[in-house]
């Protein structure tokens, strides 16, 4: 391809790549597979190498991040980055609605937004691409974190429509959504790392660091909430974001106009009741003049604007007793300190525990049974112990002695140079790890065996019929049937009993079965390598082909895969290395499941389903989710999020809702049962 040819199609590319990325992170859509999306980038980073010199400031590939940056610019804002008055009560709000009535008289409007927990941010945007992000900083100057800022998905590196300004700064808050930021966290817990101790640490400390590539990989998201400039499109702050949201910026939905202070309290209320339902963390509310010149007319004091003010919601927090330490075994051997607390009501539920993290997270509180502790449960699902009132405290109370010996099975714990957790190295053999891995082996991500779920591993665990996964494959009927047990937990104050009917060991001896036709990545991602995730076990996959191909693959082979890195190497090379781990993906593959890759389609079928929109729903006999997905996406179809008009066709599995199937009626899609899919595709 020659240079004007190259350049006109990483224009097209650019475009479509923005468009998509606009549709999945701003507005929820997905409008084409992820395998074409990459094939797609691909594309686009295969032209800017060729051609370094086309490569756009706004390309998509910069989403990925690159190379290291040795150190932030620090750089001074055009207009302060000013701090907002904190308030506390209805009184203090009534207070500063006076000053403005003062200011401007009695008409105008308020706008109420909700006060994110994360790290404020400014963007500048020439001629429509963004050009710089800074932090807030000191308000004064912040640092630029712009090749950071740029692998943020839901930030527009190139703005679509018309009517922005040439010039303009637009500042918001990046954070962490709850979820994300607990998988992410337990990521790093799994790996021996010290946890964020909430989404907005997480945050800051992604946001400075050095390597933008690394950013990529980590769950941020950007709402944006106020304008700035010279020639803004409105002179109304809530009709100026409705503006930048048709631009493509993320722009909050829970923002309200308020004509009077009694809906403003309205507001206040009505997020300090239902924030526990939001997936992200607030301390409060923010509320604004709307107007820019009347914004103007009240001015600012040195640190803070007049014509804005933060309504902070008290913090979730409890006091009550420590009364042990236990010690929790995860799948990967790591061993967590837990705090059993006398009950105490927090944010609506009552609280018996709260981590402890590590030996390290102990001493910094230096908590020890018996003291009086404060206990906080703020965006964090799990609650944590904040503070100790040591002076409360016995004198003659020890402090705490981690524990040396794993709590289940005995052996001697290790700690590995420069991690925080403590390890029990007894991986086969320790209860509470071989349960969990089988756990993991079941889950949905990996074999999709849900029938043995709710503490059914457990129970069959107990009752010596698995040690491993690869037992699950030799269960009868008669291994199962009658089987019962009562387990209760004594700090919840619960029981449950867990018992093998005959319609339930139907349904797993079904699961066991179609559990074979997942994919040979799927089997790798089941085994529970450590720092081997899905996506590392898809890499792992592709690259190597099959499961002898990667036992045998040498430390240097492994390392030469993309983002396959030392510590992952070494994990995959232990891993292979134990004779138990041998002849249990031995045993897998005598059961009959997938240690290679398989074949690609035949060259006419694979596009059979091209230009075609899927979507199923129900339980499927044959895939789960995730594989209708795959198999669709592999014959050249796309796999839609929601039923709409331009649906093609909807695969109906059992149970599907009465409602969904008569609102795919009324739309005129095609309906089709699983056999007359697979039809489709010409497979049996």
């Amino acid at each position: 391809m020659d240079k004007s040819s190259a350049a006109k199609r990483i224009e097209e590319l650019t475009q479509l790549l923005h468009h998509y990325n606009h549709m999945y992170y701003v507005e929820a859509r997905q409008e084409v597979s992820d395998e074409e999306f990459d094939r797609l980038m691909k594309e686009l980073e295969s032209l800017e190498a060729g051609y370094p010199d086309l490569r756009r400031p706004d390309s998509p590939s910069q989403r990925v991040g690159g190379d290291i940056t040795e150190e932030f610019e620090t750089v001074r804002h055009a207009r302060p980055m000013l701090s907002l008055t904190n308030t506390y009560s209805r009184g203090e709000l009534e207070d500063w609605d006076r000053r403005v009535r003062k200011g401007v008289g009695d008409s105008f409007t308020y706008v109420c937004e909700l006060k994110y927990d994360g790290v404020a941010i400014s963007l500048t945007y020439e001629d429509g691409v963004l050009r710089r992000a800074v932090t807030r900083g000191d308000g004064v100057q912040g640092d630029d974190v712009t090749a950071n800022v740029k692998t943020i998905n839901s930030i527009p590196l190139r703005l679509k429509g018309e009517g922005y300004p040439e010039n303009f700064e637009i500042r918001g808050e990046v954070l962490m959504y709850r979820e994300p930021f607990q998988k992410f966290n337990q990521q790093r817990l799994e790996r021996g790392e010290q946890p964020f101790a909430n989404p907005r640490n997480a945050t800051a400390g992604t946001l400075k660091l050095q390597k933008s590539s690394l950013v990529a990989q980590r769950p941020l998201e950007c709402f944006l909430y106020s304008l700035a400039g010279n020639n803004l499109s409105a002179q109304s702050h809530y009709q100026n974001l409705i503006n930048a949201n048709a631009w493509g910026f993320k722009i909050p939905k829970d923002i309200r106009r308020c004509k009077s202070l009694e809906q403003v309290w309205q507001f206040i209320r009505e997020y300090q009741e239902g924030r526990e339902r939001l997936p992200f963390d607030i301390d409060g509310v923010v509320v604004k003049v709307d107007r820019l010149s009347q914004q103007e007319a009240l001015g600012y004091t040195a640190k803070s604007p007049r014509w804005a003010i933060a309504y902070k919601y008290p913090a979730q927090q409890g006091i009550t007793r420590l009364k042990t330490i236990s010690y929790q075994v995860g799948r990967t051997g790591a061993v967590t300190p837990v705090a059993n607390l006398e009950p105490v009501q927090l944010a609506g539920t009552v609280v018996k525990r709260a981590s402890l993290h590590n030996e390290d997270i102990i001493k910094q509180l230096d908590v020890r049974p018996g003291d009086s502790v404060v206990v906080e449960k703020g965006g964090d699902i799990i609650p944590k112990i904040v503070a100790v009132n040591s002076h409360l405290r016995d004198i003659e109370s020890p402090p705490v002695q981690f524990v040396q010996k794993c709590p289940q099975c005995h052996a001697p714990l290790r700690r590995n140079p420069g991690e925080a957790a403590h390890y029990c190295p007894n991986h086969n053999h320790c209860p509470p790890q071989i349960k969990g891995k089988i756990e993991h082996f079941i889950s949905r991500k990996a074999m999709d065996i849900l029938s043995l779920g709710e503490g059914k591993v457990e129970l069959l665990y107990d009752q010596n019929r698995i040690r491993n996964a690869a037992d699950l494959y030799d269960l009868k009927e008669e291994d199962l049937l009658g089987l019962e047990k009562t387990y209760t937990d004594p700090l919840k104050g619960t029981s449950r009993t867990v018992s093998f009917k005959k319609k339930t060991v139907q349904n797993i001896l079904k699961g066991l079965e179609q559990s074979k036709t997942a994919g040979f990545d799927r089997v790798l991602f089941a085994l529970g390598i450590r720092y081997v995730g899905q996506t590392v076990a898809r890499k792992l996959a592709e690259h190597f082909g099959s499961m002898d191909q990667l036992m045998e693959a040498s430390f240097q082979q492994l390392t030469q895969v993309n983002e396959i890195g030392e510590r992952i190497a070494h994990s995959v090379k232990d891993f292979f290395a134990h004779p138990e781990n041998k002849k249990l993906v031995e045993r897998l593959k005598n059961h009959g499941l997938k240690m290679e890759m398989e074949t690609k389609p035949q060259e006419e079928n694979k596009n059979i389903l091209k230009g075609k929109r899927f979507i199923a729903s129900g339980k499927l006999e044959n895939y789960s989710r995730e594989e209708i997905k795959k198999e669709v996406e592999k014959y050249g179809g796309s796999y839609v999020s929601a039923v709409s008009a331009r649906l093609d066709f909807f695969i109906a599995g059992e149970n599907v809702g009465p409602k969904k199937l008569e609102k795919v009626k009324e739309m005129n899609v095609t309906i089709l049962n699983e056999k007359e899919f697979l039809e489709m595709i010409n497979e049996p």
